[in-house]
């Protein structure tokens, strides 16, 4: 009897994917399940999720492979390599959005690496410039940072979450 999916990213509700995506997941899966098995070896995993156009770093392979293979077979069946695909894309959309983040953050002054910090009053002046009704006030105290004239990458991000 096989164990219960590990706690974890790809234990929890993912959304589904529609019929295209669905598609498109059985012919990268079939292609590299060589022998018809119902399964492909965690080796070939990285390779069927570069033919979808996803590139997980070494960690991110380790904890997906931890997380799903249910058996500890070192294969990943069909449903667990939709649930890989489905954690990719939810990831995919989360680091766009830090990517908009970044690009507002360098805008403002911040380095493109992260490091810097930001004027406030730079930032203030934007959203009057730009008519934004956005209290910094009651964003920087919501996310718990005291404004103090400059914010990190971190807390602007902090800030904007």
């Amino acid at each position: 009897m096989p164990n219960k999916a590990r706690e974890g990213p790809y234990s929890t509700n993912l959304p589904p994917l529609n019929e295209d995506e669905l598609e498109m997941c059985r012919k990268a899966f079939n292609m590299f399940d060589k022998e018809s098995s119902g399964t492909i070896d965690t080796k070939d995993l990285r390779t069927a999720l570069s033919a979808l156009g996803q590139n997980p770093s070494e960690e991110e392979m380790f904890v997906m492979i931890s997380q799903v293979d249910e058996e500890g077979s070192r294969c990943i069946e069909f449903s667990e390599f939709v649930r890989v695909i489905q954690f990719n894309k939810a990831l995919s959309a989360r680091d766009a959005d830090e990517l908009d983040t970044l690009d507002a953050f360098v805008a403002l002054g911040g380095n493109i690496d992260r490091t810097g910090k930001i004027s406030i009053e730079k930032l203030r002046s934007i959203c009057e410039e730009f008519e934004l009704t956005i209290n910094l006030d009651r964003l920087a105290k919501d996310a718990e940072h005291e404004i103090n004239g400059t914010l990190s990458f971190e807390e602007f991000k902090a800030v904007l979450a």
